[in-house]
């Protein structure tokens, strides 16, 4: 059963709402330590002076802050703590913006909220204003004396929050000297026709339990069948054969074919040149009223109401 990281309360307005928080992730890393080759042993990791050749005790270690090579601002631990952020145990809401205003890219760990001792009425009052108005809260939190940026949604019945960046902390994407601007690579209409029609044939709904980490699964497999005991041959690799590169249109007809084949549509594209023939519109499925949850970004997720 999870156990809760943080306890303190959700601040709105003059209303105060306790909650607990709670890690909504679960890394599925496969972690390996590092052996001696030679006798099996996990080896020690040792903090050494290079200049001595000496190992330095934890208790000796100061934190320098590097302005030019081998030179160093050193900061003491007591100067740091007097710069750390009041720990106020409470969530302080400063805004509320729509969900669509928030680039994922702005994300970084997610959590869950649970209401604490006596918080269940304002908690779900909470969520209930915010589920009907489709705001997002923009709130502040000091977490293990750092002063976070986090931002608080609806999901089903729960509270989530997910720590934010902050904007000097995003890489502008201007700054990036290998992507071409719209004048300097132009597209033609049949080319956008077929690629929206490619688009809409591998549309679908965001179904989470469809994907999974095929590499941790085949690395965990190896791991089982060598603990049994089974010998693993490692194949060559292979080089591949270099095939020639197709020109845009043909891999645009391709690729829309081979998703028609595998679908059973077997309609063709016909897009004529210059005319306004939009992508074929998909059947809706059918909704309730229920909230579904699915994800925004880079797995976070969001929820939206069906209707």
């Amino acid at each position: 059963m999870p156990r809760s990281i943080w306890t303190g309360a959700i601040s709105f307005g003059l209303v105060t709402v306790p909650v607990k928080m709670y890690s909504a992730v679960q890394r599925k890393t496969v972690r390996f330590h590092q052996l001696n080759s030679k006798t099996g042993v996990r080896i020690a990791q040792k903090r050494v002076d290079p200049s001595t050749g000496d190992e330095v005790a934890y208790e000796d270690l100061v934190k320098g802050y590097e302005l030019s090579p081998d030179r160093y601002v050193v900061i003491e631990p007591g100067e740091l703590e007097a710069l750390d952020p009041v720990k106020t145990k409470t969530i302080d809401i400063e805004d509320f913006v729509d969900l669509a205003d928030i680039d994922p890219v702005f994300y970084d760990h997610p959590y869950y909220l649970a209401p604490g001792a006596g918080g269940a009425k304002p908690y779900r009052l909470l969520l209930d204003a915010m589920e009907e108005t489709g705001k997002v809260a923009i709130a502040r939190v000091v977490i293990r004396s750092k002063e976070n940026l986090v931002a608080l949604r609806p999901m089903g019945d729960v509270l989530g929050m997910a720590t934010m960046l902050f904007p000097d902390e995003v890489v502008d994407p201007d700054k990036l000297d290998e992507v071409p601007s719209a004048d300097e690579v132009k597209t033609t209409k049949r080319e956008l026709d077929i690629a929206k029609q490619l688009v809409d044939s591998l549309a679908g709904d965001w179904e989470p339990d469809k994907y999974h980490d095929t590499y941790r699964e085949e690395v965990l497999s190896l791991i089982e069948r060598k603990a049994a005991g089974e010998e693993i041959v490692v194949q060559p690799e292979r080089e591949e054969e270099s095939a020639p590169v197709p020109d845009l249109m043909s891999a645009l007809k391709a690729s829309l074919d081979a998703v028609r084949e595998r679908t059973g549509d077997k309609d063709e594209a016909k897009p004529a040149a210059g005319a306004k023939k939009k992508a074929p519109a998909r059947k809706p499925k059918a909704t309730t009223d229920k909230p579904k949850t699915t994800s925004s970004g880079s797995g976070r997720k969001k929820t939206t109401k069906s209707g």
